[in-house]
């Protein structure tokens, strides 16, 4: 099956209760169970079954099985937002004095993160190209894992995961990357080398602006060396599942970002339209670069498929030749790109990415006004810089406002 098809009728998609084409909502906290026996069974994960909702839930459940067959895992954790499932992802296998190797291209929230992991004595090395070979000098016997986006936000620079990958596995590490604004209609990371991948289910997959929410999937492909990685050494009867096993019943479970069973049945909702809405937003966002960069030669435009020749190389290999759905310009001033944001017309100012509207956001103010100013330029952000999510409004009209505004505001 295709993408689309896969998406309706895959193996995931059950006979839910009633004859439901979704799954109900189960908003319950606890579920009942015949004897103390059989809910020791379940505690225990000697049986099958659903104890308490923090933990694992049906309608969760239904969910994370879908987004696990379309994106080729062999396992997926829903979490509370994008940011509980890249902390769970990375301290499920992080103890004081280990170490990270990140794209310094990040999202400033991932960039937080990272300084707070800092305080608990895990540091982080930040490479500008996680896939580039000189990547491999920075690996020591404390380093645990590399950590990248697959297209970074808002720099949008794409990695070379078969690259990342090679260099991980070659140094006994496992690849982490942040699907999220590539989505899973792009690529695949686990089919590139990949190892776990996140998402943020608030952005494309959910794709209506009207629920937070995250997801960790296990590929199940990496060998986990128990000595290495000690916090998994108590699973280690778990084998290639010791990695999910551990967050479900232990890390995950204990510091309690699980995923609302509400959100869950509004991600399954948006996940079902991914395809098509991708199609329309990666084709609105690459006509919306090209007009900019076409009327405006001495405005910065940042898109993948305009301009720097590698990307568009990378573009071309990893995501069947799309760009994604954000585009970066640079205004002249901060003055300015305040000026042309607020006279847009069809646009959303609005910090998210992914939503059906056209959303813009001054990204230096807002995203990364708790970063260092060396940790701004390196994720490709200035004072004049302004990032446009691109929705699925009909683009001519998308063009047309941007194109006066620009016009009228900054050129």
């Amino acid at each position: 099956m295709d993408f689309n098809t896969r998406l309706l009728h895959g193996k995931a998609v059950r006979a839910y209760s009633n004859g439901g084409t979704l799954p109900e909502i189960s908003q319950v906290n606890a579920y009942r169970y015949g004897s103390a026996e059989e809910i020791e069974s379940v505690f225990r994960h000697r049986s099958a079954g659903f104890a308490y909702s923090r933990v694992a839930n049906p309608t969760v459940a239904a969910f994370e099985q879908r987004l696990c067959e379309i994106e080729g895992g062999m396992s997926c954790i829903g979490c509370a937002s994008g940011m509980t499932a890249i902390s769970l992802s990375l301290m499920n296998i992080l103890s004081s004095g280990d170490e990270i190797i990140a794209s310094s291209g990040l999202y400033g929230g991932s960039i937080d993160l990272f300084r707070d992991l800092s305080r608990f004595g895990i540091k982080t090395r930040f490479a500008k190209d996680v896939s580039d070979p000189g990547t491999a000098e920075m690996i020591n016997d404390r380093t645990r894992a590399i950590f990248a986006e697959v297209i970074s936000n808002p720099a949008l620079r794409i990695t070379d995961i078969e690259a990342a990958a090679k260099i991980a596995h070659d140094h006994g590490i496992p690849l982490i990357v942040d699907g999220t604004t590539a989505t899973p209609y792009l690529i695949n990371p686990i089919a590139h080398g990949a190892d776990i991948v996140i998402h943020s289910t608030t952005k494309y997959i959910n794709g209506s602006g009207d629920a937070i929410g995250g997801a960790i999937i296990d590929s199940g492909n990496f060998k986990w060396d128990f000595e290495r990685f000690t916090c998994l050494s108590d699973f280690k009867k778990f084998g290639k599942m010791a990695y999910s096993v551990r967050i479900r019943t232990d890390l995950g479970e204990n510091l309690g970002g699980c995923m609302n069973p509400t959100t869950a049945f509004l991600s399954t909702i948006g996940l079902e339209t991914l395809g098509i809405r991708m199609d329309r937003i990666c084709s609105n966002a690459f006509r919306l670069a090209e007009a900019l960069d076409e009327e405006f030669p001495g405005i910065s435009v940042n898109y993948p498929l305009v301009g720097d020749d590698k990307r568009r190389a990378l573009a071309d290999r990893l995501l069947g030749g799309r760009g994604g759905g954000i585009l970066t310009f640079r205004a002249g001033s901060k003055e300015k790109a305040f000026k042309a944001i607020n006279a847009l017309r069809f646009v959303v100012k609005a910090s998210s990415v992914g939503d059906v509207r056209t959303l813009v956001i001054h990204p230096e103010s807002t995203l990364y006004i708790h970063n260092e100013p060396e940790e701004v330029r390196a994720a490709g952000v200035y004072d004049d810089t302004i990032r446009v999510s691109v929705g699925i409004e009909d683009v001519d009209d998308l063009i047309e406002d941007f194109v006066k505004v620009i016009k009228e505001n900054i050129a």
